[in-house]
Formats: structure tokens, C-alpha cells, sequence
């Protein structure tokens, strides 16, 4: 009987419904799995690194308040001081005025509770005398020798601190206080820290408080300078009822809002610094790559689906023709033909047909064949496009993996920055006591000078290795500037200080290329360049450093920067522009690393050429700057 054909065919659903099914439920558990993954490993991130700096900043107000407690008990113990001279006195309080800008105010008082001596920035010439018989400060100093406390707003706006140490006689057979030094301490640099390391353009916010909500810094100056200035109540009653000295979490306000907040307890001072941001703000990396992630699936999605259609339609059109094919030759080209019973796929008609086809299948083996063949290559176009995408996405990866790592050693050179100047500033400080105590004594003890000197030296190094480290790890925005590029050079020739066992060699191109540089950036990488030749012909020796400016052949504007110093082994060469990596006995192992990181910003190249026993040249490439219009 003649078997009737149907188009509407189900196999290449039932293809197209599996091929999904396969393909894309496995990756849509393992992107859900990764998009929670990765937000609760970046909220923990993120929490870590603001509780690392509340603590941090904690530290440093610690330091802060006790480098002037340490210069008022250093000053009140000695023994021209505790002889209560007054004319002694009043000489060193203006010293300590003079190298102190924070000091406001200074006030000498006698046993009895009397002021006897006064000074000030904003005093009048003779100030009135005070009694101070029944204050805190004066009591709690005669008793424990010291005081630290009371917060107030000076002159109505500025925050000031109150610290007062007790005037011991070195002489007296009992350490008992024969009078105190009290001053106010101006708190305003705590808030211009602050606001270097939480600038107030951006969303995050940093405060001092102190446990009444009376607010000591912010990172924006102007919530301090206000005369009632407070922290909010809700978010002071949350982190002054913890138990924990530091911490940090999710604060929901009562407007709805969310902050990641972050605090740590100032040590021995009662007060806590407060770190917040918008968790929009927080969660707006997960943010991004949740986006990512959805964009991405979206597009495997679109593929996917694309694909398995063009693989069911293949797999199911020879499947439609053999079928047609065996319905013309059941309608008449044989006889004889057995009773096919129909099914309602198109697998079930064909081994209906089959049947009446068994005389021809030697015939069609050969489609088949090649129909077969065809599937094999559009499967191996399919593995050469998926390894493609793969290497695609791992470039991706590592680039993104390389950027995080950076902002990272950004957040952490600054921390570190700030946590080795202020050790670096409080040595700074005691250095320029000790000489002052000193005095004429230093002429004659040229030792005890030529190691103090060593010291100043050493803290100079150790402030231009952090400055090495976050000139590398920051990332700021370019400021170009044209300039004439020999003008350029020649002023900075003008000011580098050559020492005297080095011969400068200069030769600037006539052409004299005009180039768009952000000065100060490029001015270092050259000075770096410069540093490094000096660095590798010392004295007596000495040697050449040859400048030279020209033009390439691409038409790029060149600065050579030469030494005749002992070369470079070729074994270094391919990590002198690796960051951390030296072969000094001293260093940082960043200035080549600059040097790399400022002529990539500025879509230029470096290039080295060296000899061992002859010398090193480095050609600073920078593409020339268009002619104005």
C-alpha cells in the first residue's frame, strides 16, 4: 500500500530539546555556583581590607597623640625646665611652637594650681594668668603624672585634644610633680589623613569618633569644621556597643539604606575609627562579574541553540529524503510490498520503509557515507572554534587576574606607606632634638655628627623607596603637556645633580621633535635611566653619560640615555623590566620597572642595547605629536 509522506517531522526537536538540555543545564549550575563563589569571596575581601585599614589608622592615631605626649614629657624633664624658670621656658615652648605647627597652645602650671607661663598662636601678648585648682587635667596630672583627654572645638570649629604631663624635679629625692605642662594639640591632621586616603570625591568615609559621637576626623574636613559636629547616632550606637576591639559588617540604616562598615578601637584613648562605604559600592566588582557571567551564558545560550538547530536539521534531513525516497518507490516502482505500519516520528517511518528498500540500500550506503563524513568535519570546525574561544577567555582571565593584583599592591603600598612614615617622621623629629640639645657640642664630636648625619641620610633612603613603590603601584590619571622635546631635555640636564666623576656627553637632534608627555612621570623614568648609568661607574673611575635625542625610522621621536660603564650580561636582560627584580646590593628593583610602566602609557616603547666591557644604551621611544590645526 502506498505510504503518505509527512513534513512535520519531531526528530529534530527531540535533537534540538536533548542538545540543550546536555549543553546548557551543566554550565548554568556550575555559573550559579560561581556568582555566589565569587560574591561572598569578595564581600569577605572587601570586609578584610576595611577592617585592615580602620586598624591601620587606628595605629597611626595612636602615634599620633603619643609623638606630642612624648615632646611634652621630653621638654618637662628637663632640668633647666624643672627648675621652673620662667625665661627657660618660655624658650623651649617656642621651639616647640615653631616645630610643631599642630601645637595651639601651651601653658606652664605650679604646684598650687597657678598658671604662671602661657602661649599660644592665637594669644594676645600678655594673656591672662589662670587657676586651674579644681580642673581634671591639673588634678589627675598631679596624681599619675600624666593626662590625655578632653576634646574640644577650638575656637568653636578646629578639634583639639588636651594632653598635660607633670614637671618632675631630676633633683628631688621623691618623683613627686612640682608643677604640669599642659597643651591643646590641633586634631586637623588627622582629617588631612583621612581625606588622602579616602578622598572626599569618592564614596567611601572614614571618622574618628570619640564614645559621646564628638567627632574627631573625618575624610572630609568640612563635617569636622562644624560647630555640633557628630557622628550619625544610629551607625555610633552599633559600633560603640561591640565587645570586640575591632570588626565590621553590613549596617542597615533606618532610611533603608546598607553601608559595609568597618571600626577598631584606638589604643589606651577610648576612641574608634569608623570605616564605611555604599554596599552598591562594595559589591560592585561581584556586580560586574555577575553581569559578566550572565552576558556570557546568554551568548553560549544563542550559540548553543544555533548550533544544535543546524546539527538537528543536518542529522534529520538525509533521514527526511530517505524517507521520501522509499514513499516514491512504494507508489509504484516495486511490487509486492508488505504492509508498513506508521509510527509518529520520522525513525519509525524510516524503518517502515526500510523494508521496502532493502533492494537499494547498497545504493544509499554511499550517502550515508558521506553524510557521516560531513558530520565529522563540521564536529572538528566545531573543536577548533572551542579551543579558539577557550585560549580567548584564558587571555581574558589573566589580564583581569593581573589588574587585581596591582589595585591589590596599590591598596597595600599606600598602607604601607603611610605605616612606615610615620615611624620614618617620629625618627625624623627625635634626630632634629637631639641636635638641637646638642647644639655647638656637634662641632667638636664630628663621630657623633657623621652618624647623625648617616641617619638623615638613611630616612631620606627608606622615604625614596616608598615613594619608588607607589609611584609604581598607582595608577593616576596622564596629564599631557607639549613640549619641545631638546627644550625639554636640556632643562632637565640643567637640574640633575651630576656628581663631579661623571662626564656628560649631550647631542640633540636639529630636528628638535615636539612630543605630548606628562612631564613628571617622564622626567622620572629619564632621571631613573640617568641613576642607573651613575650608579654602575663610581668614582674614582667615573665615566660618561651620553644624551642624545633624535628621530627613528618609523618616525618617532627617540631620547638615548648611554653609559660607558661594564654592560649588561645577557643572561639579565630579558628581567631588568621585571618588577622587584635587582642586581644591587640595595635597592627596590622598580626604576626599569617604571621606566617600562610610563612609556607603555604613554603608546610608547623601550628598547636596550648592550655590550659587556663597553657600555649600556636605553632608547626611550615616543610617538611625536600631531601638528595643532
Amino acid at each position: 500500500m502506498p505510504v503518505t509522506s509527512r513534513r512535520g517531522g519531531k526528530l529534530a526537536y527531540k535533537i534540538l530539546f536533548w542538545f540543550l538540555l546536555i549543553s546548557l543545564a551543566p554550565m548554568g549550575l556550575v555559573g550559579y555556583h560561581l556568582i555566589n563563589i565569587s560574591q561572598a569571596s569578595l564581600r569577605k575581601e572587601t570586609l578584610a581590607m576595611q577592617e585592615s585599614l580602620a586598624v591601620g589608622f587606628a595605629d597611626t592615631v595612636y602615634k599620633y597623640v603619643t609623638t606630642f605626649k612624648n615632646v611634652l614629657t621630653e621638654t618637662s624633664g628637663l632640668e633647666d625646665f624643672a627648675g621652673m624658670n620662667p625665661i627657660k621656658q618660655q624658650q623651649y615652648l617656642n621651639r616647640i611652637m615653631q616645630v610643631h605647627l599642630a601645637v595651639l597652645e601651651l601653658s606652664v602650671v605650679n604646684a598650687q594650681g597657678v598658671e604662671v607661663l602661657r602661649t599660644g598662636r592665637f594669644l594676645s601678648a600678655s594673656p591672662e594668668m589662670r587657676k586651674f585648682t579644681t580642673d581634671e587635667f591639673f588634678n589627675e596630672t598631679m596624681t599619675r603624672g600624666q593626662y590625655v583627654g578632653k576634646l574640644e572645638r577650638f575656637q568653636g570649629l578646629y578639634p583639639a585634644l588636651t594632653i598635660a604631663v607633670g614637671i618632675m624635679d631630676p633633683k628631688a629625692a621623691s618623683p613627686k610633680p612640682v608643677g604640669v605642662l599642659e597643651g591643646k594639640i590641633s586634631l586637623n591632621g588627622l582629617s588631612s589623613m583621612l581625606s588622602m586616603e579616602f578622598p572626599p570625591a569618592g564614596k567611601s568615609a572614614a571618622a574618628v569618633v570619640a564614645p559621646d559621637g564628638f567627632l574627631i576626623a573625618h575624610s572630609n574636613p568640612k563635617e569636622v569644621y562644624k560647630p555640633d559636629a557628630r557622628l550619625s547616632d544610629d551607625v555610633l550606637k552599633i559600633i560603640t556597643t561591640q565587645m570586640n576591639d575591632k570588626g565590621g559588617g553590613e549596617i542597615q540604616l533606618p532610611d533603608g539604606s546598607k553601608l559595609l562598615g568597618a571600626y577598631s578601637d584606638v589604643k589606651d584613648l577610648g576612641w574608634v575609627v569608623y570605616v564605611q562605604q555604599p554596599l552598591e559600592t562594595a559589591y560592585q566588582t561581584a556586580a560586574e562579574m555577575r553581569t559578566q557571567i550572565l552576558r556570557v551564558l546568554v551568548w553560549v545560550v544563542i550559540f548553543v541553540f544555533l548550533l544544535s538547530w543546524a546539527v538537528a536539521g543536518f542529522i534529520s534531513q538525509p533521514i527526511r529524503v530517505l524517507r521520501e525516497a522509499a514513499d516514491r518507490l512504494g507508489k509504484g516502482q516495486f511490487e509486492d510490498l508488505p504492509e508498513i505500519m506508521m509510527t509518529n516520528d520520522e525513525i519509525g517511518e524510516l524503518a517502515q520503509t526500510f523494508l521496502t528498500m532493502s533492494d537499494s540500500l547498497r545504493e544509499k550506503t554511499g550517502e550515508l557515507i558521506h553524510a557521516k563524513g560531513e558530520l565529522e568535519k563540521y564536529g572538528k570546525d566545531l573543536q577548533r572554534r572551542v579551543e579558539a574561544r577557550t585560549r580567548e577567555l584564558k587571555a581574558a582571565q589573566d589580564e583581569l587576574i593581573k589588574k587585581e593584583r596591582l589595585a591589590a599592591m596599590g591598596q597595600m603600598a599606600s598602607v604601607v606607606g603611610h605605616e612606615i612614615r610615620n615611624p620614618l617622621a617620629v625618627i625624623n623629629n627625635s634626630i632634629y632634638f637631639i641636635k638641637t640639645k646638642l647644639g655647638p657640642v656637634l662641632e667638636g664630636e664630628q663621630k657623633i655628627a657623621k652618624h647623625i648625619k648617616i641617619i638623615e641620610s638613611e630616612i631620606q633612603g627608606a622615604n625614596d623607596i616608598i615613594n619608588q613603590i607607589l609611584d609604581y603601584a598607582r595608577d593616576r590619571q596622564l596629564k599631557l603637556e607639549r613640549v619641545s622635546l631638546n627644550a625639554w631635555v636640556d632643562d632637565l640636564l640643567g637640574a640633575y645633580p651630576f656628581p663631579a666623576h661623571i662626564r656628560v656627553e649631550k647631542s640633540l637632534t636639529p630636528v628638535n621633535p615636539t612630543v605630548e608627555i606628562d612631564v613628571a612621570e617622564m622626567k622620572q623614568a629619564v632621571r631613573n635611566l640617568i641613576g642607573n648609568g651613575i650608579e654602575v661607574m663610581p668614582p674614582p673611575q667615573g665615566g660618561a653619560v651620553r644624551i642624545r635625542t633624535g628621530i627613528a625610522d618609523d618616525g618617532s621621536a627617540v631620547i638615548e640615555v648611554g653609559d660607558t660603564g661594564p654592560g649588561i650580561p645577557a643572561d639579565v636582560r630579558e628581567k631588568l623590566f621585571t618588577a622587584f627584580f635587582t642586581t644591587k646590593a640595595r635597592g627596590t628593583g622598580l626604576g626599569l620597572a617604571v621606566v617600562r610602566k610610563v612609556m607603555d602609557r604613554h603608546r610608547g616603547r623601550v628598547e636596550l642595547d648592550s655590550a659587556v666591557g663597553k657600555g649600556t644604551i636605553f632608547r626611550l621611544f615616543l610617538p611625536q605629536a600631531a601638528a595643532p590645526k
